[in-house]
């Protein structure tokens, strides 16, 4: 049958652009034309703490090998290992909260390969967060990374978290505590106040202190001490209790020390602590957590201007 000779020219021109275009095909794991690969993604098998789950992990299309060297093409590794958790924090209090999350990688064998801790500030009562958590650069002989769990979580309220870094709060004052140091069951936390403001500030004495059970209610029964003596002699003598003035970028520091020793009776474990740096000061909860044992003590030295 003839083609009517109006259509020639289109058949024509349609065959021509097949002809220099070519036919595409999407490939496995293609979304479309020329499409990469996702990263592949795993099943997560974490039933999550205290509100806080990972959702996901993903990992890169290409791992290094214990035995391979660090360098690696850019185009085909990024510049940390490319594990990525996506987690989801869900407040089921009656308060505004703020979470601080360490959550672990770990490898085939459930061995812990690193561990990041992330921080998910004012989570507000009844709502639920999402974000994502790195595992970061591992070393080249580092196992595999394939799991990712919850591995601890504290909450504080929002208005009484520590300061993020690098801020200053309204009050000009900034308050924390560091990981502290263990040894041969003699626990010392270091508490640290920054005057981030633009005034001096002054401290007199002894940080004022609360004990807080995981519900953040007062913990009865411990006796907080001025002074590290009853606790130990071999941390060296606490400075007098005296005023301390502390012009803008200047800092004090101030130490809980503690023992764990277990004997007769239920062991306390104190999670937080809720510090004032003054009477009347803006209280600010750290996470200590006090294993104290059944000792029942805890020691507060005062506080002294750091060194510069």
């Amino acid at each position: 049958m003839r083609r009517p000779a109006s259509l020639l020219p289109v058949v024509a021109a349609t065959a021509l652009l097949l002809t220099a275009c070519g036919t595409e095909h999407a490939g496995p794991g293609d979304t479309g034309a020329g499409a990469a690969d996702p990263p592949p993604r795993t099943q997560v098998h974490d039933p999550g703490k205290n509100g806080v789950r990972i959702t996901s992990l993903t990992l890169p299309s290409v791992s290094p090998s214990p035995t391979r060297s660090t360098s690696v093409s850019a185009d085909s590794l990024p510049a940390d290992s490319g594990v990525l958790a996506t987690y989801e924090v869900t407040n089921n209090g009656t308060r505004s909260l703020t979470y601080s999350v360490v959550f672990t990688f770990t490898s085939s064998d459930g061995g812990a390969v690193t561990n990041q801790t992330t921080t998910v500030r004012e989570v507000r009562p009844g709502k639920t967060v999402r974000g994502t958590v790195r595992a970061g650069e591992l070393p080249p002989a580092a196992p595999r990374v394939t799991q990712a769990k919850v591995l601890e979580v504290s909450t504080v309220p929002a208005g009484e978290a520590p300061a993020e870094p690098g801020t200053c709060p309204a009050s000009g004052i900034r308050v924390s505590a560091d990981k502290g140091d263990a040894a041969m069951g003699l626990r010392v936390v270091g508490l640290h106040l920054d005057n981030c403001g633009k005034r001096d500030y002054t401290v007199d004495g002894y940080p004022l202190l609360e004990l807080l059970d995981d519900d953040l209610d007062l913990v009865d029964g411990i006796e907080i001490l001025d002074g590290s003596g009853d606790i130990t002699t071999g941390a060296g003598p606490d400075e007098p209790p005296r005023p301390v003035t502390l012009k803008p970028g200047e800092s004090a520091t101030a130490g809980l020390l503690w023992r764990n020793t277990t004997e007769a009776g239920t062991a306390v474990n104190v999670p937080h602590v809720r510090v004032r740096a003054n009477a009347g000061a803006d209280p600010v909860t750290v996470t200590p957590h006090l294993d104290l044992g059944t000792t029942g003590k805890l020691g507060v030295r005062p506080w002294e201007k750091a060194a510069r």
